[in-house]
């Protein structure tokens, strides 16, 4: 088999490649792998991977792979390919570096993205008061700074109310 480049010397440089689905394989000889940087498929160097197979097999994987940069926890340097791929996290970090991502899956599994935790049956009644009473003392500094009195009024007498129940 002749090298897929220059058609001229023998191909000792075989690559097959799967992205999304499809297989892509090429044969080089390895003159024509030095110059494309088949060399260079170290998985700790800073540029990636679909990029230096871009430089292989043309635009076609290119416009395949989009863009070639991919975030990284600042923390750990997961990226969210490889916690896709390991199915776990590699830090806490890593929940406020690929928040978008992690986003729809989490609302999957659990119902919703923000963890509250169990409530203890003793004291439940009391911890689930002053949760309700933060809540609205929230939206109470809402309605004050955009003006909303009426509605104020109405929560601040909700939270005097539950305050009282609190007791």
């Amino acid at each position: 088999m002749y090298c897929d480049q220059c058609k001229q010397k023998p191909a000792s440089v075989h690559v097959t490649h799967m992205y999304n689905g499809q297989k892509i394989e090429s044969h080089l000889c390895s003159e024509c792998a030095a110059q494309k940087g088949a060399w260079m498929f170290d998985m700790g160097n800073s540029l990636s991977i679909p990029h230096l197979l871009g430089s292989i097999f043309g635009n076609d994987l290119q416009e395949m792979a989009g863009p070639s940069y991919e975030a990284t926890c600042p923390n750990c340097g997961m990226t969210f390919s490889n916690i896709k791929h390991v199915g776990k996290l590699g830090c806490s970090e890593c929940y406020t570096a690929f928040e978008q991502e992690l986003e729809p899956t989490l609302r999957r599994i659990s119902g919703s993205s923000k963890h509250v935790g169990k409530i203890p049956a003793r004291s439940g009644q009391q911890l689930v008061l002053r949760k309700q009473i933060e809540d609205l003392k929230t939206r109470l500094q809402q309605c004050v700074s955009s003006e909303k009195y009426e509605e104020a009024v109405e929560i601040r007498d909700a939270i005097k109310e539950l305050e009282k129940n609190l007791e």
